[in-house]
């Protein structure tokens, strides 16, 4: 009898509870709106999260979704000429073909057109701003932004956006902490409307190095911390040697790391070669990830996929698969196949990649 007494008192305290939540539910969505408050497995909650090409096979694979997430900030920082503003670009050039509209927020005032024209960016398309502050930079971003018409957002780069006090001010004035205390107030003003409009926005920042530090790495980005907590994806970009056909230097070995990555597992690492004139090369990733998936096969020198050799050495096995598309197109859906990525590509992107395939 005593149990039983128990019992009943438990489901009597249990559906109070529930009681006591459904009416607190019912007045936050009177008060806010339906839907500003859901159980996170009911549907409409919380959609699976979208994702953009980087341009890069290879950082696709190492990001874990098959590229970087809509509706989140993205932080991308490295030393000077590491291809910071060529990464970038390229990640517009692939949501253009995706349909997207991009903005291009450059305070640095230093975008060339012509470079973007041949990473395969639609100029025509491309919404370009060059404020004169800071805070009308952040400014125009949050407009996009909130105009939910925009899908990808670049400012590049941090450490141009100049505050208007300092601007204002004399040279040599000091003015300790003042770009932090811009970012840090941006951070808080659009992470909500960046999520609602399912527009992505990518900072380009610059590192500098801190004083008297005796222990690890004395590098920091600018802009204070607030972008580093509110970044789902960082990304160490760094030149790690040079590309020479002879004499010439033709390019760059680059590395990017995966710093931080609120969307798959993070810290992993991706090297691909950046053309001069050309970007990223496809056809040097499609023979390294190749080879790292058992797709094409390398022996010695020679490269080859099934029973057919591609090359000896590596610009010359490029070069074969510049020339044989479908063969190109074919290891790729096995890299991505092998990795778990949708390789199913519309027939639209298929034509551009027929033409685009680079070196």
């Amino acid at each position: 009898m005593a149990t039983a007494d128990l019992l009943s008192m438990d489901s009597k305290k249990t559906a109070d509870k529930q009681k006591a939540l459904d009416s607190a539910l019912a007045q936050i969505e009177r008060q806010f709106g339906k839907g500003s408050i859901m159980k996170l497995g009911q549907e409409g909650a919380v959609q699976d999260i979208k994702a953009s090409s980087t341009g890069s096979l290879g950082l696709d694979i190492a990001l874990g979704i098959g590229g970087l997430p809509m509706g989140r900030i993205v932080e991308i920082y490295g030393p000077e000429s590491s291809g910071k503003t060529t990464l970038t670009l390229h990640c517009v050039a692939e949501q253009q073909k995706a349909g997207g509209v991009c903005a291009f927020v450059d305070a640095e005032h230093a975008l060339d057109p012509t470079y973007a024209k041949k990473l395969g960016v639609d100029l025509d398309e491309l919404l370009i701003s060059q404020p004169d502050t800071g805070e009308q930079a952040l400014e125009i971003t949050d407009t996009l932004v909130r105009s939910g018409a925009v899908n990808m957002v670049i400012v590049d780069s941090v450490a141009a956006l100049t505050p208007k006090s300092e601007l204002e001010g004399d040279m040599g004035d000091s003015s300790v902490g003042v770009q932090a205390r811009l970012m840090s107030q941006a951070m808080r003003k659009l992470t909500g409307s960046i999520s609602r409009s399912n527009c992505m926005v990518i900072f380009i920042n610059q590192i500098r190095m801190k004083i008297g530090v005796m222990f690890g790495s004395p590098e920091t980005t600018t802009g204070g911390n607030a972008l580093k907590f509110y970044s789902s994806v960082r990304l160490d970009i760094r030149r790690i040697g040079a590309l020479k056909d002879r004499d010439e230097v033709v390019g760059n070995h680059t590395r990017v790391k995966v710093v931080k990555n609120k969307v798959a597992a993070p810290f992993k690492q991706v090297e691909f070669d950046i053309m001069y004139g050309e970007g990223i090369s496809k056809m040097g990733e499609l023979l390294d990830l190749g080879v790292a998936a058992g797709v094409v096969d390398k022996s010695g020198s020679w490269f080859s996929y099934g029973d057919e050799r591609i090359g000896q050495g590596r610009e010359n096995a490029k070069g074969f698969l510049r020339e044989n598309v479908q063969m190109a197109l074919e290891i790729e859906d096995k890299i991505r196949a092998a990795h778990g990525l949708d390789f199913d590509m519309p027939e639209h992107e298929r034509k551009e990649d027929d033409d685009i395939l680079e070196a």
